[in-house]
């Protein structure tokens, strides 16, 4: 998922890439758009700590029957 900052030099929102060492910003051209982007990152946060717990419960009820 892509890092999103403010650019230091228009205080746009923007998106971030490292390239050989140098920051790249992309300005993220609409609010709407930048509104989804957090959502969904938000969104692919909550599924990934389930994803996570399940994974761990699945792994103790294997090494319970083992």
């Amino acid at each position: 998922m892509s890092e999103i900052a403010k650019c230091p030099t228009c205080g746009s929102h923007s998106r971030i890439k490292v390239k050989d060492g140098l920051t790249v910003y992309k300005a993220v051209q609409d609010e709407e758009a930048f509104k989804k982007i957090q959502q969904m990152k938000k969104a692919m946060e909550k599924f990934k700590s389930k994803a996570e717990a399940l994974q761990t419960e699945l792994n103790e009820l294997k090494s319970k029957h083992s």
